[in-house]
């Protein structure tokens, strides 16, 4: 059975790595896009959400409350949020559901089904660190787009990947590690 994945952005900066993730065989991939995730979009990768429509089976408006996204009736697997706002996780932490994004994820709380923000802004206020926390005894991933330099990235591409390599993984799926050659016959220290 196809993993049915429905795939948010926000205004948050990151969309790199959303633009990433909806290329990789993840299942039927769903889009929804606020305001502000189109805008930061076009501006970070020159990508339109008439870009995207190639791999998703569906794009839906963040306003669009009547959505099934937005009903436990309508089942779905998984949900990411990538990248996922300081605003958003406050919202969904306090279950504050104004628009679909926020909606969609109290739906997959309810539900118990997978929840993954990838929260891209630093530095985090205390809040920020208090909703994180909550969220997370609820099951929550809480995956910060903070991309590692172990595998010594040769490109921006090879850090937006690795890091949707831990998205994946954190929606169940076994990516495909990007470690290259020369890393692997190093022995390690530790």
């Amino acid at each position: 059975m196809t993993q049915r994945v429905l795939v948010a952005i926000t205004g948050a900066s990151g969309a790199p790595y959303a633009a990433a993730l909806l290329r990789r065989d993840i299942g039927d991939k769903y889009l929804v896009l606020s305001q502000w995730g189109r805008m930061v979009l076009r501006e970070e990768t020159g990508l339109s959400e008439e870009d995207l429509r190639p791999h998703v089976q569906q794009v839906f408006s963040d306003k669009d409350l009547a959505n099934p996204f937005a009903s436990g009736s309508n089942a779905f697997d998984a949900m990411v949020v990538a990248p996922c706002s300081l605003s958003t996780m406050a919202k969904i932490a306090v279950g504050i559901a104004d628009s679909l994004i926020t909606r969609a994820a109290l739906v997959a709380l309810k539900e118990r089904r997978r929840l993954v923000l990838v929260v891209r802004e630093a530095p985090w206020p205390t809040s920020a660190l208090e909703n994180a926390a909550r969220l997370s005894r609820d099951g929550v991933v809480i995956v910060p787009a903070s991309p590692p330099f172990y595998h010594r990235p040769a490109t921006l591409d090879d850090l937006v990947e690795h890091m949707v390599d831990k998205i994946e993984g954190a929606l169940g799926g076994t990516p495909e590690r990007r470690w290259r050659p020369e890393q692997l016959e190093q022995g390690s220290d530790d």
